[in-house]
């Protein structure tokens, strides 16, 4: 008999960006879906949505009050199921869940990226991890999405009643894929870039974590090495103004093309040549996976995400994320070379396999499977169904 599920995240824009195949599944199911995050946006496959005023800040008060809220919820509706998303939006519903998990319900988290992790900042450590180890407790399935957390998870005893891995959020590679020539050429037309041009592009916000400064630098030193490249960030964030001067200061201007927030990305990757990242902290980056999904070499940096991703010198190239020489240095090896592309364009096409959309689901199926039996059904049904 299908029941009543709560998904929970600090922001709405997650579900959107992330989740809605998840969301279809259990509607098609036959599920009520609710959801319980910051923001006013309409999101299909959803019966009820709730604004909740959650933080990603831990000492936020804008917590106490989401938590009070989420668990009035949580005692009216009498969830069967409750799976919370992002740091925060996992705090407070794992909090406010106590009392129906006490009573039948049950409560998953995926960890997209645990703060702890082997490198990170002691201060990480001595906060995050004792709450996390503590919430462990009160959770049915902590999943994981990349190897380094799930092998974390068990090496430090977070005792989850199971303990679970999924290889991300899943890429539809329908919407990713490389283009032949001519449309290649075709859709850089479109969007005002020559073929003569060696596009690379990164999508991310602009904050700390994402370090966008060390590309600024290499493509400073890449200006007369390699003259054809051209960075294109796509992204809003607090620290945009700051690279905007940084790259006048360091004559790179014209060669960066600031995007801003674009809902277009399918289109942009599969026309560009290069994907680069240069973020300090990553759990399974999107961005890096729809780039190999469309071919793309890779040049980043080594962070537990990157590391799974990429192999170094097979397909693509990962450096220190303080490196603007390194960076530059690979990139130029790129620029120079069509046959190195080439190769890891075929190895990262054979690697994405394991990432796409249809694998994750089946995964995240069989994880769903004890708690609800509908989604096996509603699967099998779809693959008798489908021509």
């Amino acid at each position: 008999m299908p029941g009543k599920v709560l998904f929970c995240a600090t922001v709405d824009y997650h579900f959107r960006a992330f989740h809605l195949p998840t969301l279809r599944k259990f509607k098609e199911a036959g599920w009520d879906v609710h959801i319980a995050a910051r923001g006013q946006l309409e999101l299909p496959y959803v019966d009820r949505k709730f604004d909740i005023p959650f933080s990603r800040s831990p000492f936020s008060l804008d917590n106490v009050s989401a938590y009070r809220q989420v668990k009035a919820l949580m005692d009216k509706h009498e969830y069967n199921l409750v799976h919370c998303h992002t740091p925060m939006g996992g705090v407070v519903a794992r909090l406010a869940a106590r009392n129906i998990r006490r009573s039948g319900a049950k409560v998953l988290y995926t960890a997209h990226g645990f703060h702890f992790y082997k490198g990170a900042p002691l201060q990480n450590w001595l906060l995050y991890y004792p709450i996390e180890k503590w919430l462990a407790r009160h959770t049915d399935c902590l999943i994981t999405i990349n190897d380094e957390d799930f092998a974390l998870a068990a090496e430090r005893k977070l005792r989850a009643g199971q303990l679970a891995h999924v290889h991300g959020i899943g890429i539809d590679a329908s919407r990713f894929k490389p283009l032949e020539p001519a449309e290649k050429s075709a859709l850089r037309r479109q969007l005002g870039y020559r073929d003569d041009e060696l596009l690379l592009f990164y999508a991310a916000e602009f904050n700390v974590n994402k370090n966008h400064r060390v590309l600024i630098e290499a493509m400073a030193m890449l200006k007369d090495r390699a003259p054809a490249a051209k960075m294109l960030f796509a992204g809003k964030g607090g620290l945009e103004q700051e690279c905007r001067k940084l790259a006048e200061q360091l004559g790179v201007a014209s060669r960066i093309d600031f995007l801003g927030y674009r809902d277009d990305i399918p289109r942009i990757v599969p026309a560009c040549d290069i994907v680069v990242s240069g973020s300090l902290r990553e759990g399974l980056p999107v961005n890096i996976m729809e780039a190999m999904a469309c071919g793309l070499p890779v040049v980043a940096s080594r962070n537990r995400g990157h590391n799974e991703l990429v192999e170094h010198n097979v397909s693509g190239f990962l450096l220190d994320p303080l490196d603007a020489a390194g960076f530059a240095a690979r990139l130029e090896e790129l620029a120079s070379s069509e046959r190195l592309r080439f190769q890891m364009k075929k190895e990262n096409l054979r690697r994405i396999d394991r990432y796409t959309l249809h694998r994750v689901q089946a995964e995240l199926t069989d994880i769903y499977m004890p708690y609800a039996p509908e989604l096996q059904i509603e699967a099998e049904r779809s693959r008798w169904a489908a021509p």
